[in-house]
């Protein structure tokens, strides 16, 4: 069996699919799709791509496609927060697409603004990419004339990782399967979670979990219209009953005794994992890269195949292919090989990104992966049966974003910076909301 490889950094947040591995096409030997002769036999070309975190998208990677095309050298940036890579496309876009590189990795929670602006995107629709993803992977990324601005890289079905050492310390069962059991097993609920932490923190010095805003991500996640119905509507903030009892939940004092109080990606954070900071994650496909990034020297982690609420998705990204690039062909064919079933799952085997492709999820090279980081946990398995498990996909329409950032932005407030209680905080979140004009 293959193993995942030790190359792991972070990588993406995003949206959630149905259960598709039963129905998943096969195939025993997947090969990547071109879409067409853009770059053969032509003059030398430079394509860049400007990716955030970690996509899997080693230098050995990236070679690959230039020794099929020897007239191509692939350039990587990577941002280190996706909120950077934002900021960029979105400031570049606005000025005219200038400066901006030939693939462009966009995350699921931006998705629905750019849709708006697809003439700014190279439609990315072809034969040969047809029938790659289900709909709920190319229909975010479909403007209403039709037109594809972006192919699927990975999903983010989600499990909870955790520190065997921390859970014996404390009294508690260690083995994947005992502490999936633990945890309500498929009857799993976040009164379970909460009600576990609860035991272990009595007997710890570490804190339950990392950070709340990414208890509330994996809540609000379950949600099958957030904060806009599915016509694209905002739903008002002060009278969005489900979102304010989720935010009412991970800001109040039973939660918040469970919390480290970090900001994910922040260098606290990073720091945490090295000091015991906390013993559990939620815990998507892609986030087993980070943790083995900042956890260097720790042997603890393990990951039980579980999630609270039975299923949920967090994370999932796209390329697309700028308009105004010199070389927008071109990179167009470069995105699709990036994106094709092999690919994929030698990405997820360097970044443990989970593909999106349906021929890739059932190649033995996926579902017999395993990291022997995390105690040789079989994880094409575990995240298999996770994205198995998910049962909603949540509408994410032109306004998700900058809604969801009032509500991370209060729960910061809280949790971190513990400048505002709750009740404070949630009326900044209402004064912001307003402010956004909907």
């Amino acid at each position: 069996m293959r193993k995942t490889t030790r190359k792991f950094l972070a990588a993406t947040a995003g949206v959630a699919s149905i259960a598709l591995l039963a129905t998943a096409c096969s195939s025993d030997d997947p090969k990547p799709a071109s879409t067409g002769d853009a770059t053969k036999d032509s003059k030398p070309i430079t394509l860049t791509v400007a990716t955030f975190n970690n996509f899997g998208y080693t230098d050995e990677l990236l070679a690959e496609y230039t020794k099929t095309h020897p007239n191509v050298t692939v350039k990587q940036t990577v941002a280190a927060k996706a909120e950077d890579a934002r900021t960029n496309l979105t400031t570049k876009l606005a000025a005219g697409g200038a400066g901006l590189a030939d693939v462009e990795a966009i995350e699921i929670d931006w998705l629905p603004e750019l849709v708006q602006s697809s003439d700014k995107f190279l439609d990315l629709n072809s034969d040969e990419v047809e029938g790659r993803w289900l709909e709920f992977k190319t229909k975010p990324a479909t403007a209403a004339d039709g037109k594809l601005i972006g192919y699927g890289t990975d999903v983010g079905p989600e499990a909870i990782c955790y520190r065997s050492d921390l859970f014996e310390a404390a009294g508690l069962p260690t083995d994947p399967a005992e502490v999936a059991e633990l945890l309500g097993g498929d009857g799993a609920t976040w009164d379970k979670y909460f009600e576990v932490g609860k035991t272990f923190v009595d007997k710890s010095e570490s804190a339950w979990f990392d950070s709340a805003n990414a208890i509330y991500q994996g809540m609000v996640n379950q949600l099958e219209a957030a904060y806009e119905n599915t016509d694209g509507t905002p739903i008002p903030l002060a009278e969005n009953d489900q979102v304010k009892g989720l935010y009412e939940t991970v800001t109040g004092a039973q939660v918040q005794e469970l919390s480290a109080h970090l900001g994910q990606w922040s260098e606290d954070w990073t720091a945490a994992f090295q000091k015991n900071g906390f013993a559990t994650m939620l815990c998507p496909a892609w986030m087993t890269g980070p943790i083995e990034q900042n956890s260097g020297g720790i042997t603890g982690w393990n990951i039980a195949d579980v999630f609270p609420g039975g299923g949920g998705n967090w994370g999932g990204s796209y390329l697309t292919v700028p308009a105004a690039g010199a070389n927008a062909e071109a990179a167009k064919e470069l995105a699709a090989w990036l994106t094709s079933p092999e690919i994929q799952i030698k990405a997820f085997l360097n970044a443990g990104t989970f593909p999106s492709q349906t021929e890739a999820l059932t190649d033995p090279a996926l579902t017999g992966a395993k990291n022997d980081f995390f105690n040789n946990a079989p994880v094409g398995t575990i995240f298999g049966n996770r994205y198995k498990a998910i049962k909603v996909t949540p509408f994410k329409g032109p306004n998700y974003f900058s809604i969801h950032q009032t509500v991370g932005d209060a729960i910061t407030k809280v949790d971190v910076d513990k400048s505002a209680d709750s009740a404070a905080a949630w009326q900044g979140a209402l004064d912001a909301f307003n402010a956004l004009g909907l």
